[in-house]
């Protein structure tokens, strides 16, 4: 969660841009040569951000050097070791004072120019709205999409909309949408800080859909933009079926369940939240990682008891009753088995 940081980190530069109240944070590690064309993408917006901010996590590839002077409006947090992309997030935030938006970036995706602009557009003409996503296309294959907005299953599965869909077969219109892909996304700072930021035990993976959750448990809603366009390389430094991915994004979908699902809810839908869990594990061996889909579900379990304490906090501060909630979950198992066939469940992000 948010707290003061002041140990292992240095800033440089500073933007001076005065313009539009809006941040934007890069959670830097490794990104190479795609970091700088991320930042020529940011550079190029036609609604310039008031604050860019990247958050570096220890890169040893050299992608960080240089960048002040190429790019004067930049900031650098440097980190002395690989905090994750949940507390990079949480440290940018924390940085990006006198905001009242935050665009979070990765440093594989890059922006059209009127990305940050249509995004502002659709906070300002959605005002009960707190958190917004982008049409996300693949960078490598720009006729297919790479997701048009975060789904919550009421197993506690997750997955992006439209992911690999043709970019006309994918969602058009804008409208409501569980939660947004971090990759790229628009958050009001505000309410972001009130319900403690991203939660920095994740370390990466979840972490936006956990942090929407919070959000909507709060009262807050997220809506879907279509036309802020977002190329994106799909787990371009973990890799989509890495072992990091498959442990990190695993563990943490048990958390999520534990630590958000009202009771009502969570009471409910359990015997197909185990129920699934079991089929992960099943299936993951079966493809050659048992080892890893073992370790990350016995973390989620000895991470369990910590989970649950974070529960009761945020159940306190529940200011939506659950079948409102439900409401905007995805339901039924014709959902996940179309997600089966479509070879989405259990591999992505």
């Amino acid at each position: 969660m948010i707290q003061a940081y002041n140990q292992s980190v240095t800033g440089t530069g500073a933007s001076g841009v005065r313009e539009p109240g809006v941040a934007v944070i890069i959670v830097n590690y490794n990104g190479g040569e795609v970091l700088e064309h991320c930042l020529r993408a940011v550079e190029a917006q036609t609604l310039r951000p008031r604050r860019v901010i990247v958050v570096d996590n220890a890169s040893h590839d050299g992608s960080v050097e240089g960048i002040t002077a190429r790019h004067p409006a930049v900031e650098v947090i440097r980190c002395h070791e690989n905090w994750g992309f949940a507390k990079g997030n949480n440290l940018g935030i924390a940085a990006a004072d006198e905001c009242g938006w935050i665009a979070c970036l990765n440093p594989y995706a890059f922006p059209k120019p009127d990305w940050l602009a249509r995004l502002i557009t659709a906070a300002e003409a959605h005002p009960q709205f707190a958190f917004f996503g982008c049409r996300l296309v693949q960078a490598e294959h720009p006729d297919r999409l790479d997701g048009t907005g975060d789904v919550y299953h009421v197993s506690g599965l997750t997955w992006r909309r439209d992911h690999r869909q043709r970019v006309e077969q994918g969602a058009l219109a804008d409208g409501e949408i569980f939660a947004p892909s971090a990759a790229a996304a628009l958050y009001r700072r505000a309410d972001v800080l009130a319900v403690g930021g991203f939660d920095e035990s994740y370390f990466c993976y979840i972490e936006d859909i956990d942090l929407a959750f919070r959000l909507r448990l709060a009262g807050h809603r997220g809506w879907y933009v279509s036309d802020a366009i977002v190329h994106h390389v799909g787990s371009a430094i973990a890799g989509t079926q890495s072992d990091f991915a498959v442990y990190h994004g695993h563990r943490n979908l048990v958390w999520t369940y534990f630590k958000n699902m009202p009771a009502e809810l969570l009471w409910r839908y359990l015997l197909l939240h185990l129920l699934l869990n079991l089929v992960t594990i099943l299936v993951f061996a079966e493809r050659g990682k048992a080892g890893v889909i073992f370790r990350a579900k016995w973390d989620a379990l000895k991470g369990l008891r910590k989970m649950l304490q974070a529960r009761q906090a945020v159940q306190a501060s529940r200011r939506v009753d659950a079948a409102a909630l439900r409401g905007v979950m995805t339901q039924g198992l014709g959902a996940l088995y179309r997600q089966w066939r479509a070879s989405l469940l259990f591999t992505d992000f």
